[in-house]
């Protein structure tokens, strides 16, 4: 610092603001510095500031199942949404969701230095009741359960289900049935619930759920079922994917949609809207669910206590050519 200070005719508290991306050094003495900077091969050392201001300017983020849609558009928005606030990304997948894996991601995290740390893994198998989270570090969840006692950040499942059953109800369908996402899944939980709960509230007749795995092969296999089934005119189904297969299924089998069945699902994938027909489907902000989490994340570092503040980010159902009122026999 003290050569480039000499080489740029500056005091070192002037590289000092330059090094730390301060704004009042004026637009000239900063590329002089700047200059030096390369001349002398200087870089600011992360490690001693952290250790002069005790924040390292970075956050970890352990995840389960990388690729599913929602977890990487998820990790996407953080990412973006840290690096906006100056935070550097440190990712950690975590291979099973269990309270070891967990614990060493902390332990890995915390020999990387980072200043908190957000935890996407969307599955019963992390309860609560099973897994402690460690004291001392600022921690927010996302889609998860609502029991912990940290900030937790999710899509608003019920009210996204309640929008697309109350949908099918209201164009005149007798009842909706529902293909729902994996039992592990807290997301596909909460929309099973909600999907029930509606259609009892409307003194609805509940049909027995039909579990897939987020895949479109499991939709298809589905929709081959549901295909057979006169009494069918209505379909939720707990993620676009899903009904892209059942969609296919459908065709195949001589089912009209929405003709015959009307079908809705849920995510808004940027493909959806392409899909034969164009898909209704409720769509979920995952770059707002990203923001919100590394506000609440970065509010817990700088404030130096934790608050525990559940976040619903609220969704929104996008009608298209899908769905429509049943026919009249």
């Amino acid at each position: 610092m003290a050569d480039v200070a000499r080489i740029a005719g500056v005091s070192g508290q002037t590289v000092s603001r330059v090094a730390n991306g301060k704004h009042n050094v004026d637009a000239t003495t900063r590329d002089r510095v700047l200059a030096a900077m390369r001349e002398v091969g200087y870089r600011p050392n992360s490690a001693a500031r952290a250790l002069r201001n005790g924040q390292f300017r970075s956050i970890g983020v352990i995840v389960f199942e990388l690729s599913s849609f929602g977890n990487t558009r998820t990790l996407d928005a953080v990412a973006t949404a840290a690096t906006s606030s100056g935070y550097a990304v440190n990712l950690l997948p975590v291979l099973d969701a269990t309270q070891g894996a967990v614990s060493t991601a902390f332990t890995r995290l915390g020999e990387q230095a980072v200043d908190g740390v957000i935890i996407l893994i969307e599955a019963h198998e992390l309860d609560e009741a099973e897994v402690m989270l460690p004291d001392g570090l600022p921690v927010v969840v996302v889609d998860s359960s609502a029991h912990y006692d940290y900030p937790v950040v999710d899509t608003d499942q019920a009210q996204g289900a309640r929008l697309a059953t109350e949908h099918l109800l209201d164009l005149g369908h007798a009842t909706v049935w529902h293909l729902g996402g994996p039992s592990s899944s807290f997301a596909a939980d909460r929309r099973a619930r909600s999907w029930q709960q509606t259609l009892t509230a409307r003194r609805c007749a509940v049909p027995p759920i039909i579990v897939g795995d987020w895949s479109a092969d499991s939709g298809y296999a589905t929709g081959l079922q549901l295909a057979e089934n006169d009494d069918v005119t209505a379909i939720f189904v707990a993620n676009d994917h899903m009904a892209l297969g059942l969609l296919r299924a459908l065709h195949e089998k001589g089912r009209a949609v929405p003709g015959d069945i009307s079908v809705v699902g849920f995510d808004d994938t940027a493909e959806s809207a392409h899909y034969w027909p164009p898909l209704t489907t409720v769509r979920q902000s995952f770059a707002e669910v990203g923001r919100r989490s590394v506000d609440a994340l970065i509010g817990q570092i700088q404030a130096g206590e934790h608050h525990h503040q559940p976040v619903a980010v609220p969704t929104e159902l996008i009608v298209r050519s899908s769905t429509a009122p049943p026919r009249r026999s």
